[in-house]
């Protein structure tokens, strides 16, 4: 079923206009409360426009910077820096940047990216991931002859193709997460699967 999507390409600039134009329904009004539990959060995100609302509706100043390592990269960071949010091309970033990370929360990333990147993808991720990684994957289960995508459909078969190689798969959770949103897509089931990923000690090359 892979193949109903293959050729579906979502420019950066496509991505850009949706936050623009406000059509950004998979954005949330509640957020994950890492950095209030101690930790550094670091984004990447390729709108301005998006990362100028995250602070400005977390009631967050900040400064905003260069980025030496990414030509016509920015990063906007708060004064106390456990928040990094970097404006650039997901694919220029890399762990030369902002190093290796105990932590990644994939809640839209991978099922956004365009299906022939998801190698590329999947490679960017791991080479960001420390030895001790956690990294949570959430991906979407549903017709795609119905709906073209984004977000995309990622089979579990392919979550396992894509990072088996270098990482432990487990299945965290499986839920129906069908509602009237995606019923006007055209869809009458949806089936919203969390994954836990942790790097294997001895990966197959």
């Amino acid at each position: 079923m892979l193949e109903q999507q293959a050729d579906r390409v979502m420019e950066l600039s496509e991505w850009s206009q949706r936050w623009e134009e406000n059509k950004i329904g998979f954005h949330q009004p509640g957020v994950h409360r890492l950095a209030d539990l101690g930790h550094s959060v670091v984004g990447v995100e390729i709108s301005e426009t998006a990362i100028r609302q995250f602070f400005q509706e977390n009631n967050m100043t900040f400064s905003e910077q260069d980025v030496p390592a990414v030509p016509g990269a920015k990063v906007f960071q708060n004064p106390e820096r456990s928040v990094s949010l970097y404006q650039c091309d997901l694919f220029s970033f890399s762990s030369a940047v902002a190093g290796r990370f105990g932590a990644i929360w994939d809640r839209g990333s991978l099922v956004a990216i365009n299906p022939r990147d998801r190698n590329r993808y999947a490679a960017l991720i791991v080479s960001l991931m420390a030895p001790d990684c956690r990294y949570l994957l959430d991906t979407l289960l549903y017709n795609p002859e119905l709906y073209r995508g984004p977000p995309f459909f990622v089979p579990d078969e392919q979550v396992q193709s894509l990072f088996g190689g270098r990482c432990d798969v487990e299945m965290l959770q499986s839920v129906d997460a069908l509602t009237d949103r995606q019923r006007a897509w055209g869809l009458d089931a949806l089936t919203e699967n969390v994954h836990l990923l942790t790097l294997k000690a001895d990966p197959i090359r």
